[in-house]
């Protein structure tokens, strides 16, 4: 639904005559990127729904695609997405019964599981991703220059956030607690 007004301009104006003005421009700036999300999310879902997927789980399978072995321990997808265990478990349990991944045990560590990726699988990566591609990725509704001004924006925020490290701050850190450079 189109609105014939910016709520969230309208919202800024009601922040600072409220007595906000101090915080009027985060708000403004916070709740237009989950706005901007909600809106991208939904193109996702629909790009993403006739392939029997979430977000969630494509990125598992990208993942996966992009590994050298196509395996990964659950433990580092949970890392590299970035989401807490239960989540792990519950995309990967989806697409087992998809049968687009199965769990292996870990050829090294008795204790540890891998999500592997299958033929299935790799199939349906690659043909979700032609999809995004077209109706999402390759128009997010921004041109080239204000695409990349929002990726730097956003990378600064989310290093800042913690959300990780410089490549040279992460290779010093591991330096300084391990006494051996990272390989």
């Amino acid at each position: 639904m189109t609105l014939p007004f910016d709520p969230i301009a309208q919202a800024h104006q009601h922040w600072r005559t409220q007595g906000w003005s101090a915080a009027a421009d985060g708000m403004a700036a916070v709740t237009s990127v989950m706005r901007a999300a909600q809106w991208w999310q939904a193109r996702i879902d629909t790009a993403l729904r006739p392939f029997g997927l979430t977000f969630a789980r494509y990125e598992v399978l990208m993942l996966l695609l992009f590994s050298r072995r196509g395996a990964l321990p659950m433990r580092v997808v949970g890392e590299r997405l970035q989401v807490h265990p239960t989540s792990v478990t519950s995309a990967v349990d989806r697409l087992e019964r998809q049968r687009l991944v199965r769990r292996v045990p870990h050829p090294d560590d008795r204790r540890a599981v891998l999500a592997t990726i299958t033929e299935d699988g790799r199939a349906a990566a690659l043909a979700a991703t032609q999809v995004l591609n077209r109706d999402v990725f390759g128009d997010p509704g921004l041109d080239a220059h204000d695409a990349a001004a929002l990726v730097d924006l956003l990378t600064d925020l989310r290093r800042r956030a913690g959300d990780f490290v410089d490549e040279a701050e992460g290779e010093a850190a591991t330096l300084a607690s391990t006494g051996r450079p990272v390989p």
